[in-house]
């Protein structure tokens, strides 16, 4: 009875948050302009890599993570996997890290991670780090520790979800996305308040994305990332790259809806960030014989006069 309550109540939340019934949204699949494979990450404890966000402090910096059942660490990298160091996050550990984003804070530039992972959805909450983003500096390639990061815990109201992707808006709010499957793809809300109170934050449901998220054909969502714009987002699966447009806390389909077909240029790809205004950077984790790679991406500009509609 507890899980049909649950199918309920979210089946219910699904259709308030999604606003009017729409046939299936047409997506428009394209092939990259650009996409070239640039390394392979050199950094062996890095090869589970999750997530990958971009310095916008430290220029060629990369950040990434590897997933659960590993150490609480970030490693910084480039675009051609080079090892720029390991550090140990303190004040964290890390339970199922599955996303990693930059965005501005109190201190300057923020480093949030997010434990959100959970594949047999049994997480009563799952939590979020926040840091100060640490200078990678020489002697970054021998371990050391980062400063203390701050830990949001987050539960959904509806019961556990696997979640892979975040993104933080340009007001702080953190826009946490659900792997889809068995169910759609869900977006919730944690406000940047959350961040001030001692209590467990309840995440909001605001609405579904309209990705055909499927387990059998690579479509499951693992990584999104807004554009140094703060308007155009991305979202992506093992597959293919799915572009949005942020209205408030909810991600639009371009118009018309557009994707971008990345399969074969990756064995397992994972992370996504945007390395600049019309390039992204994808990184994957090991699979096979196949260590973990890096890869730069040009999808076709659906204004070639390159500004921003809005």
């Amino acid at each position: 009875m507890r899980h049909l309550h649950r199918s309920l109540t979210l089946a219910i939340a699904v259709l308030l948050a999604a606003g009017p019934v729409t046939a299936q949204t047409p997506w428009h699949y394209d092939q990259p302009v650009r996409a070239v494979r640039t390394g392979w990450l050199a950094n062996r404890r890095a090869s589970e890599s999750s997530g990958v966000a971009v310095s916008r402090t430290q220029p060629g910096v990369l950040w990434t993570h590897a997933d659960g059942d590993n150490d609480a660490l970030l490693f910084a990298t480039d675009s051609l996997g080079r090892n720029l160091g390991s550090l140990r996050v303190l004040g964290a550990i890390n339970v199922d890290w599955e996303a990693i984003r930059l965005a501005a804070c109190a201190t300057g530039s923020c480093l949030f991670i997010a434990d959100i992972g959970d594949n047999n959805e049994r997480r009563a909450t799952v939590t979020i780090y926040r840091l100060t983003e640490p200078r990678v500096t020489a002697d970054s390639v021998e371990q050391r520790a980062t400063g203390r990061a701050t830990a949001l815990t987050v539960r959904y109201p509806d019961g556990p979800h696997d979640a892979e992707a975040m993104i933080v808006t340009p007001v702080g709010d953190l826009l946490l996305i659900t792997k889809g499957g068995k169910r759609p793809v869900l977006v919730y809300r944690v406000p940047v308040s959350a961040w001030d109170s001692e209590r467990i934050a309840e995440a909001q449901l605001v609405g579904t994305l309209p990705i055909p998220a499927d387990t059998t054909i690579g479509r499951m969502v693992t990584d999104a990332a807004l554009a140094p714009d703060g308007v155009r987002a991305v979202v992506r699966t093992y597959r293919d790259l799915y572009f949005f447009r942020l209205r408030a806390d909810r991600l639009v389909p371009d118009d018309p809806p557009r994707a971008c077909n990345v399969l074969g240029l990756e064995i397992q790809g994972e992370g996504v960030d945007w390395l600049d205004s019309r390039t992204l950077v994808l990184t994957s984790e090991k699979a096979f014989a196949a260590a973990a790679s890096v890869s730069l991406v040009q999808c076709p500009d659906p204004d070639p006069s390159g500004a921003s509609p809005p």
